[in-house]
């Protein structure tokens, strides 16, 4: 920080630049108790606050209930008036598969950051809370997973770089997960439950250091979502 001097001649100026240069630098957190859609634009989703597990909450779904094809949209329920680059993310989250999806529905849900403006290009953390207690090791190795759209979908990184960018972690569904999202230049790491230690870290995020864009609670078309008290706080 630079020093403040005061002096007989322009020490009055000398404040007001500082005090600009200070006003500056401040970043303010923005905290949404999602308690309703107010502060988000919806995309491909509906969004009806509702109280899940005790708390006051935002239930997120798609309908019709979704086709094979379909379930590869964007589903977006994206903060207003928000550019990030860099900071933390914080959010609790529910997901499971919806009644009428398919046997391969995991109940996907996270969060997308340097969301575009296009709605379609955005890294993303989210877990598949089904997988977190399956008697099948490979599927509990495949709980929580970064991507990154539209040009490093999941199954591109898990062939490309088996076990990069994906690991496990004790979750279940239908219940609330705290999620903690670190990211600083391209590097960004995922943090579960309080937990001291990330349990996924990305060292290449593919949108690289400087990207900007919105966050977003991103959920797969064949999950009911629930999501609480989201604070980004940028850096």
């Amino acid at each position: 920080m630079f020093p403040l001097r005061r002096s007989s001649r322009g020490g009055s100026a000398t404040l007001v630049c500082a005090a600009l240069l200070l006003s500056i630098g401040t970043v303010h957190a923005k905290s949404l108790d999602l308690a309703s859609s107010a502060g988000l634009t919806l995309h491909h989703c509906e969004g009806e606050s509702v109280t899940f597990e005790g708390e006051s909450a935002l239930r997120l779904t798609y309908s019709p209930p979704p086709a094979t094809e379909q379930q590869r949209l964007d589903h977006l329920a994206i903060v207003d008036g928000l550019d990030f680059t860099n900071g933390t993310i914080e959010v609790e989250l529910a997901g499971q598969p919806n009644p009428n999806a398919s046997g391969g529905a995991r109940g996907f849900v996270g969060v997308a950051f340097r969301v575009q403006e296009d709605r379609e290009t955005y890294d993303c953390f989210y877990l598949r809370p089904t997988n977190g207690r399956a008697e099948d090791q490979e599927r509990r190795n495949h709980t929580v997973q970064y991507m990154s759209h539209p040009d490093y979908p999941w199954f591109k990184l898990r062939k490309e770089n088996p076990s990069r960018y994906e690991s496990y972690v004790d979750i279940t569904p239908a219940t609330w997960i705290h999620l903690r999202i670190e990211v600083d230049g391209d590097k960004a790491k995922l943090f579960i439950d309080g937990r001291d230690q990330p349990s996924l870290i990305v060292n290449d995020v593919k949108s690289g250091a400087e990207a900007m864009g919105s966050v977003a609670i991103w959920f797969e078309g064949s999950t009911i979502a629930h999501a609480r008290n989201l604070k980004i706080t940028p850096r």
